[in-house]
């Protein structure tokens, strides 16, 4: 059964950056699009960032591209986002997605999802 599996999470302070990762039991994970979304307490589930099945191209939810980096080793099968400049509002779980449909990806109506991971950031 395929897995999604988030680390990396933890308490931070303003400015400081972090590093998610996912490790993913995906068959045929070379040919899945992958992503984050984040839900922070009270609001709506929040498309972040993804990366298609090449590791090509990327896509980013508004106003993080040049703060936030995804990435991809197909190799591993793992999947990275790298955040900088962290603010409060960035205060989430983050979910690790994939999907091997891009519409349904940015869509957030993907295949598999991981368990999250808290990020905390304090002011």
């Amino acid at each position: 059964q395929a897995q999604l599996v988030e680390s990396g999470g933890g308490l931070v302070q303003a400015g400081d950056s972090l590093r998610l990762s996912c490790a993913a039991s995906i068959e045929f994970f070379s040919s899945y699009n992958l992503g984050w979304f984040r839900q922070a307490p009270g609001k709506e589930r929040e498309f972040v960032a993804a990366i298609d099945w090449s590791g090509t191209n990327d896509y980013y939810g508004p106003l993080l591209k040049g703060r936030f980096f995804i990435s991809r080793d197909n190799a591993e099968k793992m999947v990275y986002l790298q955040m900088n400049s962290l603010k409060p509002e960035d205060t989430a779980i983050y979910y690790c997605t994939g999907d091997d449909n891009w519409g349904q990806m940015l869509a957030g109506m993907n295949e598999y999802w991981g368990q999250g991971t808290q990020v905390t950031v304090s002011s």
